[in-house]
């Protein structure tokens, strides 16, 4: 018995959602139409604020990365999720599994630092708009997005190659929908304590400091929106970051709600509901947020449309 438990681990077993194999059809019709929207709606993100001439700015250039980012989390999650769901369980090889967990984790990755470089962004914009123009110009925005993209890239490929030295033992099932690394680690032969580390290292500076940077500027934006003496002025002011705050909000909710949250004692289906949370429902709900929060791209939206309606019937 022990030398089987020993068997090196060449594939896994992904369980999906067992407890509610009677209700597969329901939930994967639920599952594609969230990821079809999903798409939809961060495409269309991304298609507006190339075409649109007044979404040229440095707010909707990021925010078209935080788009293209959500679209990388879902199609690398929800499809294989999908075909779980309906064979009631899922074969994944080791190679697929630590692929799925890299582009996972450099999404994850780039959310958070995305999320920090538009906050830095409403900074500026809000208490220092004198000179917003001449610091955020197109050189320092295509600088961020790139340092955002390879800072993911980098940390995230440290963490699959750790993965994938180790020797990874039977059982191969894991009962979940991902390969996350929590459930990868367990079924390892090795000493955890190394990838231990260096995961609790890499949290800092790609979760930790990132969140705090956000706290800090969002201070500093409620100081300056209280000093405006107007009504209007301040509900104009908080307009312009209330869309990318109630993203931060749920964005970091839900992943520290996944992470941060003592596990122990949470059952495998709060564990899935969590891990649902910031890989399915808020890549669907950041489009949505943007869309009905922000006049310029309804705007932009509408100019689209009209367009496309004039040019028909011409």
């Amino acid at each position: 018995m022990l030398r089987e438990n020993q068997t090196t681990v060449t594939e896994f077993l992904l369980l999906g959602f067992p407890a509610v194999h009677n209700f597969k059809i329901l939930l994967f019709l639920v599952f594609l139409l969230l990821y079809i929207f999903t798409l939809a709606g961060n495409f269309l993100i991304i298609a507006l604020v190339s075409t649109s001439h007044q979404l040229h700015t440095p707010m909707y250039f990021f925010l078209s990365h935080l788009s293209l980012s959500d679209i990388l989390m879902t199609t690398d999650i929800v499809p294989n999720m999908l075909y779980v769901i309906m064979a009631e369980g899922g074969v994944i090889s080791l190679v697929g599994c630590i692929t799925q967990y890299f582009i996972f984790s450099v999404s994850v990755g780039a959310e958070c630092f995305l999320l920090t470089v538009m906050s830095y962004d409403r900074y500026l914009a809000i208490c220092n708009p004198l000179r917003y123009s001449a610091i955020m110009d197109f050189k320092l925005c295509c600088q961020m997005i790139f340092w955002c993209w390879f800072s993911a890239f980098v940390a995230s490929l440290c963490m699959a190659i750790m993965v994938s030295s180790f020797q990874l033992c039977n059982p191969n099932v894991i009962d979940h929908f991902l390969c996350d690394i929590t459930p990868l680690l367990e079924h390892s032969c090795s000493n955890r304590l190394i990838v231990d580390t260096v995961l609790s290292f890499l949290g800092i500076p790609c979760v930790i400091l990132p969140f705090i940077f956000i706290i800090a500027t969002y201070v500093c934006i409620s100081l300056t929106i209280l000093r405006i003496s107007s009504t209007t002025g301040r509900q104009k002011a908080f307009s312009t970051c209330s869309s990318h705050l109630a993203v931060v909000c749920t964005y970091y909710g839900t992943l520290f709600a996944k992470y941060v949250v003592p596990s122990k004692g949470q059952s495998l289906n709060v564990k899935k509901i969590t891990s649902l949370l910031y890989t399915v429902a808020t890549p669907f709900l950041n489009p949505i947020i943007y869309t009905l929060r922000n006049k310029e791209i309804q705007a932009a939206l509408w100019k689209c449309i009209s367009i496309r309606v004039q040019t028909y019937f011409e």
